[in-house]
């Protein structure tokens, strides 16, 4: 029987979080009621300061299939609470692990493509083509996807994408060299997985604006994160320089 746990992180999600996990829960009961999966959701609180653990927890009186994670620390960013999920669902045995945000602005049937291919690919990634999410993240794309093609050689239209499935022990390979201050997982996961020419697969997905909630991109952030990505990606391609895909 194949493990699938689905993996997002929240912080400060209270105007989205219950109705994210209404959208997404269904999914995992319907893999669960098929008889070839174990499903699981998995959400890593990462120090709100509202109350979406609360809510999160009241959640779970109704939803069994559910682990609810309280992080007990500061908000330590996007990245750093996505990887420790995939660190934590490779420990649970965790065959393919799905990847989404907690805001509501993905859709979960889009991910039934996803899930039908999954024994033919090794890493899916949802593509953004018309995404909805505002000019200074569409300008953030546009400076990640200049710096990985700087230090790695790698091009890829949607590097970030929080929408994306993957085979745990490829991700494993990946997650195992990158630093563990690296706050631009997803991208790196997706850059690396094309260079070492793993099997890839991209699908157009829908992206809606943020129903609630605030979104926290602004013109100083993108110089701090395009400064921050040269950094990192160039320690990235130096650890990939010293040894072989895996």
């Amino acid at each position: 029987m194949e493990k699938i746990y689905f993996v997002m992180p929240a912080y400060n999600e209270a105007e989205n979080i219950a109705r994210t996990i209404e959208q997404w829960y269904p999914v995992v009961e319907q893999l669960n009621g098929v008889g070839e999966c174990e499903a699981w959701l998995v959400i890593a609180n990462d120090g709100s300061r509202d109350n979406t653990y609360e809510l999160m927890s009241a959640a779970k009186k109704e939803k069994q299939l559910t682990h609810f994670i309280p992080l007990e620390k500061s908000n330590g960013g996007h990245g750093h609470t996505v990887m420790y999920l995939y660190r934590y669902t490779i420990e649970q045995g965790a065959d393919y692990i799905f990847q989404t945000d907690s805001d509501g602005q993905t859709n979960p049937e889009e991910v039934w493509e996803m899930l039908g291919l999954r024994h033919d690919y090794d890493i899916q990634v949802g593509n953004r083509a018309h995404r909805q999410d505002g000019m200074a993240r569409v300008g953030v794309a546009a400076v990640l996807r200049m710096v990985v093609w700087m230090f790695l050689q790698v091009r890829v239209a949607d590097l970030n994408t929080p929408f994306r499935l993957m085979e745990s022990r490829k991700l494993k390979a990946i997650t195992d060299i990158l630093p563990q201050d690296f706050f631009l997982c997803n991208a790196a996961i997706t850059a690396v997985s094309k260079r070492w020419k793993y099997r890839m697969r991209f699908q157009d997905i829908s992206f809606v604006p943020r129903k609630k909630g605030t979104n926290s991109i602004n013109l100083p952030k993108i110089f701090g994160i395009g400064w921050k990505a040269v950094m990192q990606f160039r320690q990235l391609n130096g650890i990939l320089q010293r040894m072989s895909p895996k």
